[in-house]
């Protein structure tokens, strides 16, 4: 009986020393609490934590990885190009319309809008072409001396800004490019575009400064291999007058199907033709 007491007893004694690890002593409770054993390394949990932390990263990184190691290749988004919006004519830019009366952006021959953005102008162009359309900026209503801005259709069906400096008839390209936020879309057999580009530059031949007002050229016609050949008609439409980037007008230039109405000479002789035909031959 005593044999079995001092047994029972050593028992108990072993489980409240905590070498059992049944129960262990408050000083050991907090070293596991703060993360620290006797020694001031990081306990049992703390490690559990960092070797889980570890797992769960080269776990992740190896899902994005190949086979060698490398970040496999990721296409940039896309963003789709937004709609030339027409109803912002003559209110919060200004627009140029060539074409049929009343035609909007996707169905003029040719349309453009202006419009100051901080110390910026944004250009939006469009044609009714598979290769190119552009705007120049003239002292004066002829081709030669123009500071140009273009947009070029090419084989690869991306549509990707150029700049070019008239010499007489002849439009030379010119590796600096003023252009910035460039983007374009061939759809519908239209050429659209839009770019940013510095009211102010330095002076130089080939580009204006464009708080000025200047005649505006404007011109459309093929591409090959992304390069301009000669625009479509003959005679290309210009500004009546200079445009000044600080007015937002919406001007309308009827394309030459419907000029013939509108030419005074023509107006006379239709007038001379009716009244002809209601007094009749004597």
């Amino acid at each position: 009986m005593v044999l079995l007491r001092s047994v029972v007893w050593l028992t108990v004694m072993l489980c409240q020393s905590g070498r059992w690890g049944v129960a262990s002593s408050p000083t050991d409770e907090g070293a596991l609490r703060t993360g620290h054993g006797d020694h001031g390394e990081p306990g049992h949990q703390e490690h559990h934590k960092d070797s889980y932390s570890t797992f769960a990263s080269e776990f992740l990184e190896s899902r994005y990885l190949s086979d060698d190691g490398y970040p496999f290749p990721t296409a940039p988004p896309v963003d789709p190009f937004a709609k030339i919006k027409v109803g912002d004519c003559g209110v919060t830019k200004g627009c140029i319309r060539y074409g049929k009366p009343g035609c909007d952006a996707e169905t003029c021959d040719y349309f453009l809008s202006y419009r100051r953005i901080g110390t910026d102008v944004e250009y939006e162009m469009s044609a009714d072409t598979d290769g190119w359309v552009a705007v120049g900026f003239s002292s004066d209503k002829k081709m030669g001396g123009d500071d140009v801005m273009g947009c070029v259709h090419d084989d690869n069906g991306r549509v990707r800004i150029h700049h070019f400096y008239n010499v007489g008839q002849w439009a030379k390209e010119i590796k600096r490019n003023p252009a910035r936020d460039e983007e374009g879309i061939f759809e519908n057999n239209r050429v659209t575009c839009r770019f940013k580009r510095p009211l102010y530059v330095p002076r130089e031949e080939t580009l204006v400064d464009l708080h000025l007002s200047w005649y505006y050229l404007f011109a459309w016609g093929p591409a090959i291999q992304g390069s301009i050949t000669r625009h479509d008609i003959d005679n290309p439409p210009v500004s009546d007058r200079m445009i000044s980037i600080y007015k937002y007008e919406d001007i309308f230039m009827p394309s030459t199907a419907y000029q013939t109405f509108n030419s005074p000479i023509c107006l006379l002789l239709i007038v001379a033709l009716t009244f002809y035909l209601l007094m009749g031959t004597p």
